[in-house]
């Protein structure tokens, strides 16, 4: 096998029994395959390919019970352990509003899925697993010890499709980061962006004034948005574990916002990840893939709704928090007053 040379089911098979240890993410990268290439080269093994469709997943899956749910990018991982409940489907967007799962799901970037069978010493590790069509994972559902397996196994029997097939192609095409340059003043910015009424809107307008999210933050002064430090993102987490402050955090992908919402309570750091370990939430984020944090304030008819953003290199959104609050109300002082009180960059670029 060379580096010109994809490789074969049973070349990747064989790279990864030499590797037992390696994570699936770091072979997919080593062998320059995506994720989804890594599993497809199990089918007919330990993994089986399911239909992706989102209707047929979200029809079946509270029969799952228990279970932990799984979305993440490139450089953090959210992991909620809970039920999927309070369901609502939809061509563009679906949504799960349970107490624990809570997630918006873009249907049409689930495109190949999978159920996947791991060994783990005597134990059997069962999840299923979904991706977009560039093979980069969308959403994946681990089953734990209170889960009904009879009722995975009949899931999987419902949705298994006829392509058994080990091979996979990757598909980019169509995919952009988001990163748009449209030809906006600063007053004009800053006029729509003062003029918002719901956070919801903030998307809308960025699309119709052609600017990426990020280019907008830094331009729209530092009244609405201010640059902090490479380590404020830490900073708010042991502020808000020490305070007690419910937040809510968000982490998607091309098909999937996963959201956690409550209290956070064991942070700790291991070399550049900064993770969670509470009982129902997991959340691990790579500071290191961190090159930009903003504060961002916008308002709303409640008041200003003010959250934590963080960007990669490439300009794409990590994660994004927000403290806890309910519709109608204005956010917590508290919330804000964290965040007001992080460390900032020497120097806004929106200044």
């Amino acid at each position: 096998m060379t580096k010109t040379t994809r490789p074969t089911p049973a070349e990747i098979r064989a790279f990864r029994a030499d590797n037992p240890k390696m994570r699936e993410r770091d072979i997919a990268a080593r062998l320059e395959i995506s994720e989804a290439a890594l599993v497809a080269a199990e089918v007919g093994i330990t993994a089986v390919r399911i239909d992706a469709s989102v209707d047929r997943f979200l029809e079946r899956i509270a029969s799952l019970g228990e279970i932990m749910a799984l979305s993440r990018n490139e450089s953090a991982v959210h992991e909620k352990i809970g039920v999927y409940e309070n369901m609502k489907f939809g061509a563009q967007a679906a949504i799960v509003l349970g107490e624990n799962i809570d997630l918006r799901i873009f249907p049409k970037r689930w495109v190949h899925g999978f159920a996947v069978t791991k060994a783990d010493g005597d134990q059997r590790r069962l999840s299923l697993q979904f991706f977009d069509k560039a093979g980069d994972a969308v959403h994946k559902v681990h089953l734990r010890p209170a889960s009904n397996v009879e009722a995975y196994h009949a899931m999987v029997a419902e949705l298994r499709i006829e392509d058994q097939s080990q091979e996979f192609s990757e598909d980019r095409s169509g995919y952009d980061n988001g990163a748009t340059d449209g030809d906006v003043s600063r007053d004009e910015l800053r006029d729509h962006w003062s003029r918002m009424t719901d956070t919801h809107e903030f998307f809308g307008m960025l699309k119709k004034l052609k600017i990426g999210r990020q280019n907008a933050i830094r331009a729209v002064g530092d009244d609405y948005a201010w640059k902090l430090d490479g380590g404020a993102v830490a900073e708010m987490m042991h502020a808000c574990v020490r305070e007690g402050l419910p937040i809510m955090c968000f982490v998607a992908n091309e098909g999937t916002v996963q959201i956690h919402s409550g209290p956070i309570v064991n942070v700790q750091t291991m070399g550049p990840w900064i993770n969670v370990m509470d009982p129902t939430f997991h959340l691990h984020l790579r500071q290191d893939h961190i090159a930009e944090a903003w504060v961002v304030r916008k308002p709303t008819k409640d008041g200003h709704v003010t959250s934590l953003e963080a960007y990669n290199a490439r300009g794409e959104m990590i994660i994004q928090f927000f403290g806890k609050r309910k519709e109608g109300f204005d956010e917590r002082p508290d919330w804000r007053a964290i965040l007001e009180g992080l460390t900032r960059a020497d120097a806004s670029v929106a200044a």
